[in-house]
């Protein structure tokens, strides 16, 4: 009996439940869901039309009626019908402020109970903070920095811009400091590296462009001049100065500013760099700034590691050659500078001219000790440079024979060789400054 029962009172519940469940079936639109029916309809049917002006009471009222968690729709057209209220209201400010309020409002809802649409919803949420809070910076700053914290690379990438400019704003107001300002470039640089394109080209060039754009801004600013990021990254860099992605972060930073590349700082993180990921542009320019700096034994060896690079090429090399014999003979090193010209001439012809007509100007500039015959015997090796130099490169002839009318004027006279037992046309070895090359004698006839 006791089973029968209980097999009854069982069978009354479900009965009882599915009753209940089928007399509440829009229990998700609270006490007055049928109220919050009616109101979404009118309102939804005004709005397909675009007749907002008839939808918005109607919304209102829905929106007041119905729970948030009823129907998301109801907030997202909500905050298409707020703005279309503050764009008819931009002539009564206290009114537009009061709507931009609940706009906000309205935004806030949406993120808090609706987390599917999380992503879309603080993207707009951010863009409309900046478009309508422009007469409050500092809590659109905020606002947006939040958003990007929050999504990340999935910010939508006409945020970046408006959250750099927006702190360059508050920094020259004195709002905020430059280390703020570094923050916000530095991460909406890092997202956007991080945006996943998916091989699509178009998003791809968007998001370069989103980065060029955030670049124009931030360097336009003055927030990143060479004083500024001395200052702050100079002392991160001596706590950690083997970081590799922090010496490029603070090169890239001061290659964009006035007089960055002048900076200790500058070659120091360049050369972290170069050394972790060397290439021959980066040994280039390695050589480049250890030169300009006087620095002539790291400028040697920079410029023969762009030589040595295996992504240069034998015409490149030929231009890094000459440009090494120029600097060596620019710093008294003539040895040097004839090897290095002779390299050049060596494994390719683009320079050619140019080199001969260096290696004439060595020769012809040295001092040599010696006999009358030993001490101007150089003269003919810088004639036979000279007339190699014209040969290979015509545009070089004019210059050329100026230096070898130059240089005639001191080969010994022919009676001065021949008390020497030299005649001319002969051939003669000349050892000088630690050179050493074979001519041919020529005297004044």
């Amino acid at each position: 009996m006791k089973k029968v029962l209980l097999l009854i009172s069982f069978a009354a519940m479900i009965i009882c439940s599915a009753t209940v469940s089928a007399q509440n079936p829009n229990d998700k639109y609270g006490p007055n869901s049928a109220e919050c029916l009616k109101y979404i309809s009118y309102y939804e049917e005004y709005y397909k039309q675009k007749n907002y002006d008839s939808a918005i009471p109607n919304w209102r009222k829905a929106y007041e009626l119905c729970p948030v968690t009823s129907r998301y729709k109801i907030l997202q057209d909500g905050t298409t019908l707020i703005k279309y209220l503050i764009k008819k209201n931009e002539l009564n400010p206290a009114y537009k402020e009061k709507l931009v309020d609940s706009l906000m409002v309205i935004y806030n809802k949406r993120i808090e109970h609706w987390p599917k649409y999380k992503t879309n919803t603080l993207n707009y949420y951010a863009t409309d903070m900046y478009n309508y809070l422009q007469d409050k910076p500092a809590e659109v700053y905020k606002g947006l920095k939040d958003v990007v914290t929050q999504l990340g690379a999935k910010t939508d990438l006409k945020i970046f811009p408006l959250y750099i400019k927006i702190a360059c704003d508050l920094y020259k107001e004195g709002n905020i400091e430059v280390e703020d300002v570094l923050e916000v470039y530095e991460s909406s640089m890092k997202y956007l590296s991080e945006v996943n394109t998916d091989g699509n080209e178009i998003k791809e060039r968007l998001v370069e462009k989103t980065a060029s754009d955030v670049d124009a801004v931030f360097g336009a600013s003055g927030v990143a001049d060479t004083d500024n990021l001395v200052a702050i990254y100079g002392p991160k860099f001596e706590a950690d100065p083997t970081n590799v992605e922090l010496a490029k972060s603070i090169a890239s930073k001061l290659a964009k500013t006035e007089g960055g590349a002048d900076t200790d700082l500058f070659v120091q993180t360049m050369t972290v760099w170069h050394n972790n990921e060397p290439t021959a542009s980066s040994a280039y320019m390695l050589y480049k700034l250890n030169s300009s700096r006087g620095d002539i034994e790291n400028a040697y060896k920079f410029m023969e590691e762009a030589i040595n690079s295996e992504d240069s090429d034998p015409d490149t090399d030929a231009e890094y050659y000459f440009e090494l014999a120029a600097f060596a003979y620019k710093n008294s090193n003539n040895a040097k500078a004839i090897s290095a010209a002779e390299k050049a001439i060596e494994i390719s012809d683009v320079v050619d001219g140019k080199a001969y007509m260096l290696m004439g100007t060595i020769w012809g500039s040295v001092v040599c000790n010696g006999n009358e015959i030993e001490q101007r015997a150089k003269y003919w090796v810088a004639t036979d440079y000279m007339n190699k130099a014209k040969n290979s490169d015509a545009s070089l002839t004019e210059d050329c024979n100026n230096y070898i009318n130059q240089f005639r004027v001191y080969y010994p006279q022919t009676a001065e060789a021949f008390m020497y037992d030299i005649t001319d046309g002969q051939s003669y070895t000349v050892s000088c400054a630690g050179m050493r090359a074979t001519t041919t004698v020529r005297t004044q006839k």
